[in-house]
Protein backbone atom coordinates (compact mmCIF):
# COMPACT_ATOMS: atom_id res chain seq x y z
CA UNK A 1 0.00 0.00 0.00
CA UNK A 2 2.73 2.36 0.94
CA UNK A 3 4.32 1.93 -2.56
CA UNK A 4 0.37 2.84 -4.29
CA UNK A 5 0.69 5.95 -2.06
CA UNK A 6 4.51 6.67 -2.74
CA UNK A 7 4.06 6.45 -6.81
CA UNK A 8 0.79 8.12 -6.44
CA UNK A 9 2.23 11.23 -4.85
CA UNK A 10 5.48 11.15 -7.17
CA UNK A 11 3.01 11.74 -10.19
CA UNK A 12 0.86 14.20 -8.57
CA UNK A 13 3.69 16.29 -7.87
CA UNK A 14 4.94 16.12 -11.85
CA UNK A 15 1.66 16.37 -12.99
CA UNK A 16 1.77 20.06 -11.06
CA UNK A 17 4.99 20.84 -12.59
CA UNK A 18 3.71 20.15 -15.57
CA UNK A 19 0.67 21.97 -15.10
CA UNK A 20 2.91 24.90 -13.63
CA UNK A 21 4.89 24.89 -16.76
CA UNK A 22 2.48 24.91 -19.28
CA UNK A 23 0.24 27.85 -17.85
CA UNK A 24 4.06 30.41 -17.67
CA UNK A 25 5.13 28.78 -20.75
CA UNK A 26 1.32 30.09 -22.28
CA UNK A 27 1.05 32.84 -20.55
CA UNK A 28 4.71 34.48 -21.01
CA UNK A 29 3.87 33.76 -24.96
CA UNK A 30 0.17 35.13 -25.09
CA UNK A 31 1.89 38.28 -23.91
CA UNK A 32 4.83 38.46 -25.52
CA UNK A 33 2.57 38.23 -28.59
CA UNK A 34 -0.06 40.62 -27.45
CA UNK A 35 2.79 42.96 -27.10
CA UNK A 36 4.38 42.68 -29.89
CA UNK A 37 1.01 43.28 -31.65
CA UNK A 38 1.12 46.68 -29.27
CA UNK A 39 4.15 47.94 -30.65
CA UNK A 40 3.33 47.68 -34.06
CA UNK A 41 0.94 49.99 -33.35
CA UNK A 42 2.74 52.54 -31.69
CA UNK A 43 5.13 52.21 -34.26
CA UNK A 44 2.19 53.23 -36.88
CA UNK A 45 1.50 56.09 -34.22
CA UNK A 46 -1.39 54.93 -32.66
CA UNK A 47 -1.16 55.95 -28.75
CA UNK A 48 -1.71 52.47 -26.29
CA UNK A 49 -2.14 52.83 -22.63
CA UNK A 50 -1.01 50.98 -20.22
CA UNK A 51 -4.91 49.81 -18.78
CA UNK A 52 -5.39 49.12 -22.92
CA UNK A 53 -2.03 47.26 -22.84
CA UNK A 54 -3.45 44.74 -19.88
CA UNK A 55 -6.91 44.70 -21.10
CA UNK A 56 -5.67 43.48 -24.38
CA UNK A 57 -3.51 40.94 -22.62
CA UNK A 58 -6.11 39.44 -20.61
CA UNK A 59 -8.15 39.25 -23.22
CA UNK A 60 -5.56 37.45 -25.36
CA UNK A 61 -4.90 35.10 -22.64
CA UNK A 62 -8.77 34.10 -22.53
CA UNK A 63 -8.96 34.41 -25.91
CA UNK A 64 -6.04 32.36 -27.22
CA UNK A 65 -6.28 30.05 -24.67
CA UNK A 66 -9.04 27.40 -26.46
CA UNK A 67 -6.50 26.90 -29.21
CA UNK A 68 -3.10 27.80 -27.87
CA UNK A 69 -3.16 26.40 -24.41
CA UNK A 70 -3.69 22.52 -25.63
CA UNK A 71 -0.86 23.05 -28.01
CA UNK A 72 1.82 24.19 -25.76
CA UNK A 73 0.51 21.73 -23.32
CA UNK A 74 1.05 19.04 -26.35
CA UNK A 75 4.24 19.91 -27.22
CA UNK A 76 5.86 20.40 -23.57
CA UNK A 77 4.38 17.00 -22.77
CA UNK A 78 6.59 15.73 -26.18
CA UNK A 79 9.14 17.41 -25.29
CA UNK A 80 9.51 16.53 -21.18
CA UNK A 81 9.09 13.15 -21.86
CA UNK A 82 11.77 12.78 -24.19
CA UNK A 83 14.14 15.23 -21.84
CA UNK A 84 13.30 12.71 -19.47
CA UNK A 85 14.60 10.03 -21.23
CA UNK A 86 17.94 11.67 -22.02
CA UNK A 87 18.74 12.64 -18.70
CA UNK A 88 19.09 8.82 -17.89
CA UNK A 89 22.15 9.29 -19.60
CA UNK A 90 22.72 13.07 -18.91
CA UNK A 91 22.09 14.01 -15.64
CA UNK A 92 24.16 16.46 -15.25
CA UNK A 93 22.53 18.09 -18.86
CA UNK A 94 19.68 18.36 -17.22
CA UNK A 95 18.91 22.45 -16.69
CA UNK A 96 20.25 23.23 -20.75
CA UNK A 97 18.24 19.99 -21.64
CA UNK A 98 15.13 21.06 -20.52
CA UNK A 99 15.28 24.96 -21.75
CA UNK A 100 15.93 23.20 -24.92
CA UNK A 101 13.02 20.92 -24.72
CA UNK A 102 11.03 23.66 -24.16
CA UNK A 103 11.84 26.40 -26.60
CA UNK A 104 11.98 24.06 -28.89
CA UNK A 105 8.60 22.42 -28.17
CA UNK A 106 7.04 26.22 -28.63
CA UNK A 107 9.19 26.61 -31.74
CA UNK A 108 8.24 23.51 -33.72
CA UNK A 109 4.48 24.66 -32.69
CA UNK A 110 4.88 26.80 -35.00
CA UNK A 111 7.16 26.06 -38.04
CA UNK A 112 4.92 22.86 -38.15
CA UNK A 113 1.87 24.63 -38.24
CA UNK A 114 3.24 26.80 -41.27
CA UNK A 115 4.94 23.96 -43.14
CA UNK A 116 1.87 21.22 -42.33
CA UNK A 117 -1.12 23.92 -43.38
CA UNK A 118 0.77 27.26 -44.42
CA UNK A 119 -0.90 28.83 -41.32
CA UNK A 120 0.99 31.02 -38.23
CA UNK A 121 -1.87 31.47 -35.60
CA UNK A 122 0.41 33.69 -33.69
CA UNK A 123 1.29 36.86 -35.55
CA UNK A 124 4.68 37.47 -33.49
CA UNK A 125 5.79 34.21 -35.02
CA UNK A 126 5.90 35.04 -38.34
CA UNK A 127 9.16 36.97 -37.69
CA UNK A 128 12.35 35.52 -36.77
CA UNK A 129 12.33 37.28 -33.40
CA UNK A 130 8.86 36.70 -32.80
CA UNK A 131 9.40 32.57 -32.91
CA UNK A 132 12.84 33.45 -30.62
CA UNK A 133 10.43 34.91 -28.33
CA UNK A 134 8.42 32.00 -28.54
CA UNK A 135 11.35 29.87 -27.87
CA UNK A 136 12.18 32.25 -24.90
CA UNK A 137 8.27 31.54 -23.81
CA UNK A 138 9.51 27.28 -23.96
CA UNK A 139 12.46 27.36 -22.29
CA UNK A 140 10.81 29.84 -19.35
CA UNK A 141 8.50 26.35 -18.93
CA UNK A 142 11.26 24.18 -19.10
CA UNK A 143 13.11 26.44 -16.43
CA UNK A 144 9.56 26.56 -14.26
CA UNK A 145 9.21 23.08 -14.63
CA UNK A 146 13.18 21.55 -13.65
CA UNK A 147 12.81 24.16 -10.93
CA UNK A 148 9.62 22.72 -9.04
CA UNK A 149 10.95 18.85 -9.56
CA UNK A 150 14.15 20.02 -8.18
CA UNK A 151 12.83 21.77 -5.30
CA UNK A 152 10.87 18.23 -4.08
CA UNK A 153 13.88 16.29 -4.86
CA UNK A 154 16.23 18.20 -2.78
CA UNK A 155 13.52 18.59 0.23
CA UNK A 156 13.68 15.39 0.04
CA UNK A 157 9.52 15.06 -0.45
CA UNK A 158 9.88 13.45 -4.21
CA UNK A 159 10.85 9.84 -3.89
CA UNK A 160 10.72 7.70 -7.57
CA UNK A 161 8.41 5.14 -7.04
CA UNK A 162 9.02 2.36 -5.12
CA UNK A 163 11.37 4.38 -3.13
CA UNK A 164 14.85 4.70 -5.08
CA UNK A 165 16.28 7.89 -5.92
CA UNK A 166 17.85 6.67 -8.86
CA UNK A 167 17.79 8.03 -12.66
CA UNK A 168 14.12 7.31 -12.99
CA UNK A 169 13.30 10.43 -11.42
CA UNK A 170 13.95 12.81 -14.59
Amino acid sequence: METWLSTIRFLAKRLAAYLAAVAVAYLVASVTSTQAVIASLDSMGVDVGMGDRLAMSLRDISGMAPMFLPMVAFALLIAFMTVALLCRWLRRWRLPLYLLAGATGLICIHLGLHLAFGITPVAIARSGVGLLAQGIAGAIGGFVYLALITRDEAGGAMQAPGGSSGPAMQ
